[in-house]
């Protein structure tokens, strides 16, 4: 069956994707805006601002030809017209509004416009401006889902609160649309799939999700193919009693639908075979859009953690948090976030906000805490010993690694050696080249460049922390590894080296 349209598309917080870039007018038409703002006074002017700050594609409508003029000398996408004029609105392409904001100062103008638009589009978000009580109702009965007050308040507060309520209609919407997703899966269970060696972070998202299937009467597995190697992974799942395995075998078939959590394409660091068709798309990795398909798809990059996500939908469907589950995504959001200091996003501090008083924090402190494996040790002191420095990068060979998630550790520890911004640490597995890296220069995007280096499908990340895994191909199961790792050493340098532009 072919994909549908997906229901919510999120992308980098400074320019959404899938929106069509702003264009001049043509032919009675202008660019495809998700967003329409009819009427921009100080109010009308804040919301758009606000939304323009948020890199949302919008189209501004006003009465006042000099007024346009100058919102079209500061590169928004505006014309003159009389919004009461049905020609006027029609001009707008209306296939991608997602909500329109009807803030004249003339209540009898709004009404006479929001009555047209309801006509238009019964199933888009319409916000308008009241002067009173009485006309509040008038607006909210012409088709208006929320006339507001200003009450005198500065325009910038207005425009907070009416961004504030479009957000949390729109997450609704969405959420009720998963849930739909997930009730269809019908007498059979949903596959929610992590990537493989799941972290904190894809642990609670799982188990969140799982709580909401479980929500609507679905049962749901968590699949994943490796294992937890990190001892704080290993901690978290113990600690907190999650049964979880990993899956030896997988058949689609005995699934209603698939769900891809904390990842975003099958066969990228996931059991799923690649061009597998699935369902649900949750993630907040930076990912090309074009190679995403699903009937919702939510990829926040600008979120910090998946668990983040996951908080929001909870909240939003009002379901019982479990104190493990309340755990598991408090500590998944520290993680991926390093308590907060590292890619982390106003959502993210709310959703801990929700989940803190519902958490075992002194359950946290045990998990961070656990002793470190001897393997983990040898790791970091491999990579300390093998460390090669070029500028402020620092890449280092650990050799045979069995524990993948000793990688990250040496990453981060090496990151605080002075003069280093930048460290890639890498070993050779069974069947896979490991490789972690970290990053505190501003002006560098790990996670674009492990990608550029490694691969779309081998590789991912963050500004600040990435990963990729390069399979050996027809070298997997060789026993004598020592050519592989110097193979390995002169390919991953040389790559990493060419893409960061360092000349050796």
């Amino acid at each position: 069956m072919k994909n549908e349209v997906p229901s919510l598309i999120l992308c980098e917080s400074t320019s959404d994707m899938l929106l069509s870039p702003s264009a001049p007018p043509g032919n009675g038409e202008i660019a495809m805006p998700h967003y329409a703002v009819l009427g921009c006074g100080g109010i009308g002017f804040a919301v758009a601002k606000t939304l323009e700050e948020r890199g949302k594609e919008l189209i501004i409508i006003d009465i006042d030809e000099n007024k346009v003029e100058t919102l079209k000398e500061q590169n928004f996408n505006a014309f003159a017209g009389d919004i009461t004029d049905h020609a006027t609105i029609n001009r707008i392409t209306m296939n991608e509004l997602e909500a329109i904001f009807v803030l004249t100062t003339f209540v009898e103008v709004n009404k006479k416009a929001i009555e047209h638009l309801r006509t238009l589009l019964p199933d888009v978000l319409i916000i308008s401006r009241a002067m009173d009580v009485a006309n509040k109702k008038g607006l909210e009965m012409a088709g208006a889902d929320l006339a507001v007050l200003p009450f005198n308040l500065p325009p910038r507060s207005v425009a907070n609160a009416i961004i504030d309520y479009l957000d949390r209609a729109t997450t609704n919407k969405h959420v009720q649309n998963l849930l739909q997703i997930i009730h269809e899966t019908g007498s059979k269970k949903l596959a929610i799939v992590v990537h493989d060696q799941p972290d904190p972070d894809a642990i609670a998202s799982g188990i969140a999700l799982k709580e909401i299937a479980a929500s609507v009467g679905v049962k749901s597995d968590i699949i994943f193919r490796g294992e937890f190697g990190h001892h704080e992974n290993k901690a978290f799942v113990n600690l907190l009693q999650f049964d979880l395995e990993p899956t030896k075998e997988f058949h689609r078939e005995d699934y209603g639908n698939i769900a891809l959590v904390e990842c975003a394409i099958p066969g990228a660091n996931n059991l799923l075979p690649i061009g597998t068709s699935v369902d649900i798309v949750i993630d907040h990795h930076l990912v090309d859009i074009e190679h995403v398909s699903g009937r919702y798809i939510d990829i926040r990059p600008d979120v910090g953690a998946a668990s983040t996500i996951l908080t929001i939908y909870l909240k939003e469907l009002g379901i019982p948090l479990k104190t493990e589950v309340a755990t598991a995504l408090m500590y998944g959001i520290r993680i991926d976030t390093n308590d907060f200091k590292r890619h982390t996003s106003p959502i993210d501090f709310m959703a801990a906000a929700f989940l803190h008083p519902k958490a075992n924090h002194e359950l946290i402190e045990k998990i961070k805490t656990p002793s470190m494996s001897t393997e983990t040790l040898d790791v970091l002191g491999d990579a300390i010993k093998n460390r090669t420095v070029y500028g402020s990068y620092l890449i280092s060979n650990v050799g045979i690694v069995r524990d993948r998630d000793a990688l990250a550790q040496a990453a981060d520890c090496l990151l605080n050696l002075e003069g280093i911004t930048t460290t890639v640490i890498f070993g050779v597995g069974e069947d896979m080249i490991y490789v972690s890296g970290r990053n505190r220069d501003i002006r560098i995007n790990i996670g674009k460049y492990m990608k550029q280096a490694f691969g779309e499908n081998c590789a991912g990340g963050h500004s600040t922390l990435a990963a990729a895994q390069i399979p050996l191909g027809v070298f997997s199961g060789t026993k004598d590894k020592q050519p592989l790792l110097k193979l390995a050493n002169e390919a991953i340098v040389k790559r990493f080296l060419s893409i960061v532009g360092f000349d050796t």
